[in-house]
């Protein structure tokens, strides 16, 4: 286990990956850009952004994306899964971050701060559009 945070790890290559992200250490550098990585696979994950490889392929339309991530969140459209269930009211969301947006309806919480004047917004598109007014 980690003598940092203890998590536990089966395998000790593992536990030596898991360490970096205690000492900041990021051995894995871009060839193209200034990026590093601490692990091999966030590089080779970065690298598809410079050779636009999309190894994730779309079993039911011809969509294909660069992360994985990126294709389950898309396979929802086909599913119709809503994965994402507010707390607050029945409604749920494909995404994580529609339901945040949701429930910053409930709060009242409004994190985007216009810099020119005392004004606040509960997203960020709605920010933009107000900042220029100022122009």
């Amino acid at each position: 286990h980690c003598s940092q945070c203890h998590k536990a790890f089966s395998r000790k290559s593992h536990l030596i990956t898991h360490h970096k992200t205690h000492t900041g250490e990021k051995p894995y550098q871009c060839s193209q850009c200034d990026k590093a990585f601490s692990q091999i696979s966030g590089l080779i994950n970065h690298q598809r952004l410079h050779t636009g490889e999309k190894p994730y392929q779309c079993s039911q339309c011809d969509k294909a994306f660069s992360w994985k991530s990126n294709l389950i969140k898309h396979q929802r459209t086909h599913t119709g899964e809503k994965p994402y269930q507010c707390s607050q009211c029945e409604k749920a969301f494909s995404r994580r971050s529609t339901l945040i947006k949701h429930q910053r309806t409930h709060t009242g919480k409004k994190p985007y701060q216009c810099s020119q004047c005392d004004k606040a917004f509960s997203r960020q598109i709605t920010l933009i559009k107000h900042q220029r007014t100022h122009t």
